[in-house]
């Protein structure tokens, strides 16, 4: 697995960025496949662990979508649920072409099936001077519309398979964070003990055992 669980939190952003963009102490909301939510006090912005390529140096943990002055919890809901869901994506194959905007980076999903760019994340979000107003909620329609570029992850692997299922239940708009995780703890534990289960059968599943 290219990105394990906790890769954010062990792979902080840079020093540099955390400094000049005033975001020191920041807090990781949720991670999927190296692709997370932070927030600092009015400021939220996705997290984004770059493709290891051994052709160019590690660049580290990138910061996009950064929207200086949330307005409600909604927005910060919003962005948990982007995070989670593009991270699904990448690891149903979906590549993450990360291009460097000063400070901060934009982000293209790649179907490698067809090379093609499904969606773009800009690297800023809010007014129409940086991004067109594009922000989290905008967005997470287009994201959760694109069909996995491959088939489903392998369900032999707990950690991988962990991730899936907290991506999807993280869509659930009545759950909060830690609520989400917990529901993907119970499922998980219903995959391992009936492996006919796919994922999204078995977050139905825990969920009326609660």
């Amino acid at each position: 697995m290219q990105h394990p669980p906790g890769h954010l939190a062990a792979n902080p952003l840079p020093a540099g960025i955390v400094g000049a963009l005033g975001l020191g102490g920041y807090q990781l909301l949720a991670e999927i496949g190296g692709v997370g939510a932070g927030r600092l006090g009015p400021q939220a912005f996705l997290l984004v662990a770059p493709d290891p390529d051994p052709t160019l140096p590690d660049a580290g943990t990138q910061i996009s979508l950064h929207q200086p002055r949330i307005r409600d919890e909604a927005e910060v809901s919003a962005f948990t649920q982007l995070a989670a869901q593009i991270g699904y994506l990448r690891l149903s194959g979906y590549k993450l072409a990360l291009e460097r905007h000063g400070l901060r980076s934009k982000v293209n999903l790649v179907n490698p099936a067809t090379g093609a760019i499904a969606v773009t994340i800009p690297d800023r979000a809010g007014g129409r001077l940086f991004g067109g107003g594009v922000n989290a909620s905008r967005l997470l329609p287009s994201v959760r519309g694109l069909p996995p570029a491959g088939p489903p992850p392998d369900t032999q692997d707990p950690e991988l398979m962990r991730q899936v299922l907290l991506a999807l239940a993280l869509r659930d708009e009545s759950l909060s964070g830690a609520e989400a995780a917990e529901l993907a703890d119970r499922a998980l534990l219903l995959t391992s003990g009936e492996r006919a289960l796919d994922p999204p059968a078995a977050l139905e599943a825990a969920k009326k055992e609660e």
